[in-house]
């Protein structure tokens, strides 16, 4: 598959939010686009869309037209993951990321014990809290565009925090070969050019180190059905999702061996009740509390249907664990 700038030409648009569009896929160079959906901002609600194409060719879904660099840190301010996390918790409680995590790691244990570890996209730093009851003497470090990183190393759940992007200015070059596993859940969807953080990870971790990478699947059979209702769509703030079987042929051409792909377990069983609470969260507060039993009730049929989604392509999340070629 050929290797296409991520990076648009770009003219001046009204928005200063917004790139001008792009008329050929960034991950192939196909002019066949079609688009997805229009989703509005919804926890703002500023006036217009954010638009997803897909690429008719390799299945890469996009935001097209991308944010500019002061749209990503717009939407990455601390107020907004606030509303984020507001809008999440009434789908997904703690307790449930919790178990999330803790089965994550529990996966991953049968990795030999690395020495270090760095999760990028950590936020809170959840994961590595819950990956130490499987991995005692591993150093695990952090890394997010937002300050809820430096919040994590505050609190004691990474031993060191970094901000940015890894494929930012100088970071991948500061931490070369320094970790044995690198970790990327749900953060590749935010990233402005992906192959670059791939290409990142694979740069700070050591031969024969292990990249894990969680990204939500665009070939889920709820994107089709909720369409802009769709959590994982995450517009404005996820600008590529990438099928599985593009990223397996990127990491395999950068190097890589895959060991792992995994459609089940990462499925996070909340497409129903998202939609639902993103369809009230303009209404007013006494609507919403109204509503809330058809919340529930859509969360309880996520549930059910659970252990059919991890079986077909109702799964809305995959995985791929990949070991780095040990020579160059």
């Amino acid at each position: 598959m050929p290797t296409t700038p991520l990076t648009p030409q770009i003219t001046t648009a009204a928005d200063p939010f917004q790139e001008s569009r792009r008329e050929d896929c960034p991950w192939c160079g196909s002019p066949r686009l079609r688009t997805r959906v229009r989703a509005p901002d919804p926890l703002r609600h500023r006036p217009g869309t954010f638009a997803l194409d897909r690429c008719r060719d390799c299945g890469h879904v996009f935001q097209n037209p991308r944010l500019t660099a002061e749209g990503i840190a717009f939407f990455h301010r601390d107020f907004y993951d606030r509303h984020l996390d507001e809008l999440t918790a009434r789908v997904v409680s703690p307790r449930a990321v919790r178990r999330r995590h803790r089965a994550a790691a529990w996966r991953l244990s049968a990795l030999q014990e690395p020495e270090s570890w760095l999760d990028v996209g950590t936020g809170h730093g959840r994961f590595p809290e819950a990956a130490k009851e499987f991995f005692p003497y591993t150093s695990f470090d952090g890394l997010d565009p937002t300050a809820r990183v430096e919040q994590a190393l505050r609190e004691g759940r990474v031993e060191e925090a970094h901000r940015g992007y890894l494929a930012g200015p100088g970071t991948a070059a500061r931490l070369r070969a320094r970790y044995d596993v690198v970790t990327l859940f749900h953060h590749l969807q935010h990233a402005p050019d992906p192959r670059a953080e791939l290409r990142a990870a694979l740069t700070v971790l050591r031969p024969g180190g292990h990249l894990v990478v969680e990204v939500p699947d665009p070939r889920c059979l709820f994107a089709r059905l909720l369409g802009k209702r769709w959590l994982p769509y995450g517009q404005p703030r996820h600008l590529h999702l990438p099928p599985l079987a593009n990223l397996r042929a990127e990491l395999e051409n950068l190097g890589c061996t895959i060991l792992v792909t995994d459609r089940g377990d990462p499925h996070l069983p909340h497409d129903l009740a998202a939609a639902v609470a993103l369809c009230l969260a303009p209404a007013h507060p006494l609507l919403q509390l109204v509503a809330s039993p058809l919340l529930d009730v859509a969360a309880a049929l996520d549930h059910v249907l659970a252990p059919l989604a991890r079986r077909t392509r109702l799964s809305n999340a995959y995985r791929i664990v990949a070991r780095k070629q040990l020579t160059p």
